[in-house]
């Protein structure tokens, strides 16, 4: 499949002129960036609900118009830097990051801490997802560096960075726009990378888990092609990928909502995190990370400290 033939063709239906008039309340909505920002948030929700018309027919979906049943949760014991989120479906819990002071977290499904771990060595930790085999990978923002850590043995485990592994990204000037999420496909060893904005970037990288066994035949991709024409997605925040559709989950802080494309690039659909949304009372503030188990749910974490959750219907 072509580029080119990715690309979102608007024709002048009556669905169409409704998400062309979006547009134009979209672009309205990134105008007030100065003005109230609940204000903004549902400038920016009802320009992407108008959107909806372009959906994609027919396409099964990660997103299943779920509904929060956690929402805005405080994680014990971290007032601030709560970051990226990760399934582990061997152990049924979440692994969570915070960025500073560097912090690994097991989570249970309604965001309460199982296991706390502090990470000397490590900067600016952003990303987390799981490799499989006992293993984790975690991303550091500003050194742009992808480190495979064994997951911790005991519940107050220390996981030092000395001596372990890395694969470090040259995405730019190593400034807080870096490395900001990572998720991982086991059945084909692929790791996907996002970086947050300035510019937005999407990478795919093959043969991680390969190379650890010493098999240099690590590829990287540039998904410019998938992002080019996703305008409603400001910023990535995070990315988690959906082994049971091969679907790709895109988080925007900047937008409040979730993107999702299918196993081409393609648009499959969203979901918002703005106020009245998935029934949320209130806007999500900062979405920092994303995943999704294997009954497909849908879990979130935001800056400073709040955990959230959706069932789907």
């Amino acid at each position: 499949m072509t580029p080119d033939s990715r690309t979102l063709a608007l024709p002048l239906t009556a669905p169409w002129r409704g998400a062309l008039a979006a547009a134009a309340l979209l672009g309205l909505a990134l105008a007030m960036q100065q003005a109230d920002g609940g204000l903004l948030d549902r400038a920016f929700a009802a320009a992407i609900s108008a959107l909806k018309p372009a959906r994609a027919e027919g396409t099964a979906g990660a997103l299943s118009d779920p509904r929060v049943n956690v929402e805005a949760y405080p994680v014990a014991g971290v007032t601030r830097n709560l970051s990226g989120l990760a399934w582990d479906a061997q152990r049924g819990h979440l692994w969570a990051v915070v960025n500073e002071p560097p912090q690994l977290l097991a989570l249970d499904r309604d965001g309460d801490v199982l296991a706390r771990h502090p990470l000397p060595g490590f900067n600016d930790v952003e990303g987390i997802a799981v490799l499989g085999d006992g293993r984790l990978l975690l991303a550091e923002e500003r050194r742009q560096s992808l480190v495979v850590a064994p997951i911790p043995a005991a519940n107050d485990a220390v996981l030092s960075r000395d001596g372990l592994p890395a694969l470090t990204l040259a995405l730019g000037g190593g400034d807080n726009a870096g490395i900001e999420g990572v998720a991982y496909d086991p059945a084909r060893d692929r790791l996907f990378v996002v970086k947050e904005h300035s510019p937005r970037k999407l990478y795919e990288i093959r043969g991680l888990r390969a190379s650890l066994a010493g098999h240099l035949e690590v590829e990287v991709i540039d998904r410019e092609d998938w992002i080019r024409d996703k305008f409603v997605a400001r910023d990535f925040s995070s990315v988690e990928y959906d082994p049971r559709t091969g679907h790709l989950i895109l988080l925007s802080d900047a937008s409040k909502l979730a993107l999702e494309l299918d196993a081409d690039g393609r648009y499959v659909g969203y979901q918002g995190l703005a106020a009245g949304f998935a029934g949320l009372a209130d806007s999500v503030p900062q979405a920092e990370g994303v995943t999704l188990d294997e009954r497909g749910n849908l879990y979130v974490v935001s800056e400073p400290n709040l955990f959230y959750a959706f069932r789907p219907e």
